[in-house]
């Protein structure tokens, strides 16, 4: 039924058509709209913001919404990991789109914005040809083109004079904000932590965190327009808020990455900890643990290098999540190709040793699913290298 629903609404996003480009009334108001976070999507958890235009006199009431994407488009996944996803610029009606989100369980916060008419219709005309057939796709970026950044932008390039925010949000990290907004979701953070790079762990400027629907809300309530003549008013006139229908709680995650993480270090301590009991060893589980950390390095290496995301790299997983894991597997099998594969896990043991040592200094931040994650493979190389005389198990 859910999915019934989005369908439903996609297809009146992308639909609907506004009407052609007239003339507005002096009544006609800009506002910008953010929407509170919702828990029970992926991509709703970092909220939503679009524009409104609404002109009472000739009866247009629209909201202007950068945010549209399709699941349906062919290899969807693989573009989004690779920084190729398009969305585009959708129009429907300011009612519909409340209803929506009343619906989800997200309050509605509309910011009307003290424009001149001449003002309100710069902005009219900049979206109607924003939303021209050739112009409405766009390249998506989560930090610095999304649906927040291109109102912000919009409005700022289409105001008489300069608009300045004075605002004076807490130092934070791009990292510390997309990890804020997931944190009842501790595998999508497990995830993010993996495959975003150290950029993501640089201090974001106040500008650069209105990326974020809530913290465009903010910097747009403390935003002053100041004309050519030096003269300044609130960019903010009014604010009303639409209240939301009581929305379910998430379920409490128990099963995290991290206590995943942990039991996994303590089976295969008490492995290792038998095979030195019996003077044996397991290169059964050396094959199956390396094939999965080198199967996540695929990933991790295909997104850091090959993607166009811009925080993807450099990232400093790669020194323990890489596709020469998967060398250990034959290996494993070979018995006369194991004196290569001591020499491996000697570099290995080298490489995880110094990221269990110099992760506090490392210039990205550490999700603490890894240190458990890579003790495992620390474990099993100390294991090779001192038992490479042992019989196999």
């Amino acid at each position: 039924m859910k999915r019934f629903l989005y369908i439903i609404i996609y297809c009146l996003l992308v639909g609907w058509q506004p009407v052609g480009a007239q003339l507005l009334s002096p009544e006609a108001k800009v506002s910008i709209l953010t929407s509170e976070p919702y828990e029970g999507e992926v991509f709703t958890l970092y909220g939503h913001a679009a524009l409104r235009l609404n002109d009472p006199a000739r009866n247009l009431d629209y909201v202007f919404n950068y945010g549209i994407f399709s699941f349906e488009k062919p290899n969807f996944v693989y573009r989004f990991a690779k920084g190729e996803t398009d969305y585009m610029l959708g129009v429907m009606k300011y009612a519909d789109y409340v209803a929506e989100y009343q619906m989800r369980g997200s309050r509605v916060t509309e910011q009307v914005l003290d424009l001149a008419p001449a003002e309100v219709e710069r902005i009219w005309g900049a979206l109607l040809k924003n939303y021209e057939p050739e112009n409405r796709v766009y390249r998506y970026n989560f930090f610095f083109d999304n649906c927040a950044t291109r109102p912000a932008r919009l409005v700022e390039d289409n105001v008489w004079g300069k608009v300045e925010y004075r605002w004076e949000p807490k130092e934070k990290t791009f990292r510390e904000m997309i990890n804020h907004c997931t944190r009842h979701h501790a595998w999508l953070t497990f995830g993010c932590d993996l495959v975003l790079g150290s950029p993501t762990d640089r201090i974001a400027s106040p500008h650069e965190m209105m990326f974020l629907p809530d913290y465009l809300k903010e910097a747009m309530a403390s935003a002053v327009l100041i004309d050519k003549e030096g003269n300044e008013r609130p960019l903010v006139k009014e604010t009303h808020v639409t209240e939301a229908l009581p929305a379910e709680e998430a379920p409490a995650e128990w099963l995290t990455p991290t206590v995943c993480a942990y039991a996994l270090l303590l089976v295969v301590g008490l492995l290792t900890y038998r095979e030195w009991k019996r003077r044996c060893h397991y290169y059964s589980l050396d094959a199956v643990l390396f094939l999965m950390a080198g199967l996540a390095g695929c990933v991790v290496y295909f997104i850091a290098f090959l993607s166009e995301h811009p925080a993807t790299w450099p990232n400093w997983n790669i020194a323990w999540l890489h596709p020469l894991q998967l060398v250990v597997v034959p290996f494993s099998a070979v018995k006369k190709a194991r004196s290569m594969g001591y020499w491996y896990h000697f570099i290995n043991f080298a490489a995880t040793t110094l990221m269990l040592a110099g992760g506090a200094f490392l210039p990205q931040h550490m999700n603490t699913a890894f240190i458990p994650l890579i003790l495992t493979l620390w474990i099993r190389s100390v294991s090779v290298i001192t038992n490479k005389n042992c019989r196999m198990a």
